[in-house]
């Protein structure tokens, strides 16, 4: 059985088994990793995949599962002992500042800069409800490029802001054209590969160093400063998604 719709989904959930294919996101709710889990344990397939639905949804889930690609020494904090425990490596390496990054928060407000790392670990550990977040040195960025990958179709836009470190646009910043050298194009792929994702928003960091690390990746996204309609490339999307479900053979695998 093939379901496209999430009501669908629901309405013939108890039935489902090996060989039926939902195609589409589940929604971000409290139920959504309960869902996920149980409909791969029963051998459903999803498109696009538990993985990337899960790494989608997630900031934490990302830093995890993506950390080679991130700045070094990206930690997620998850309890207060991570958090010391990381914050002593920071000053042993000689890192004075960091970023936190909390889940939940879309437009650069969950990204919050720390001049002071006792600072940074009296405010958390006043209040458990801190955890889980992202933590990783700050990095002097020099170019924040939205990367937006659809099959063949590839957009990438740098974006600026001389008012503050966060570069969103949605807090006040401008954007331009980026051309994807070939390593910043190969890092795209490698994350999309290991995300699972058949489509995605990448966010890059170039550092003044020259460094590229990943920043973010998502299934959605804001396309402010893009190029691309949000009609088109909705439908980019969706016949994406299509074709990967018409080459999908009989044991979950890509013919």
């Amino acid at each position: 059985m093939r379901i496209d719709r999430f009501t669908h989904l629901l309405e013939v959930y108890e039935t489902l088994g090996p060989g039926d294919l939902f195609v589409g996101q589940v929604p971000a709710t409290p139920l959504k990793e309960a869902l996920l889990a149980d409909l791969a344990s029963r051998g459903v397939r999803l498109l696009p995949s538990v993985t990337a639905q899960v790494i989608h949804g997630s900031k934490c889930a990302q830093a995890f599962l993506l950390e080679r690609w991130m700045a070094p020494h990206t930690r997620v904090a998850h309890r207060r002992k991570v958090l010391l425990d990381t914050l002593g490596d920071y000053k042993r390496l000689g890192i004075t500042a960091a970023v936190t990054k909390h889940p939940h928060l879309h437009c650069g407000h969950g990204v919050r800069l720390w001049d002071n790392l006792e600072t940074l670990y009296s405010c958390m550990s006043l209040d458990e409800r801190h955890y889980p977040f992202v933590l990783q040195p700050f990095e002097t960025v020099a170019a924040d490029v939205r990367v937006i990958m659809v099959g063949d179709f590839l957009e990438a836009y740098a974006r600026t802001n001389p008012d503050g470190f966060r570069k969103n646009l949605a807090v006040g910043g401008s954007s331009r054209p980026h051309t994807l050298d070939g390593g910043q194009h190969e890092i795209c792929r490698q994350v999309m590969d290991r995300a699972q994702m058949p489509y995605a928003h990448i966010d890059l960091m170039i550092t003044a160093a020259g460094e590229t690390y990943l920043s973010e990746i998502s299934l959605n996204g804001g396309i402010l400063g893009a190029r691309v309609a949000r009609p088109d490339l909705e439908r980019m999307k969706r016949e994406r998604l299509e074709a990967l479900a018409q080459n999908l053979s009989g044991d979950g695998t890509f013919r």
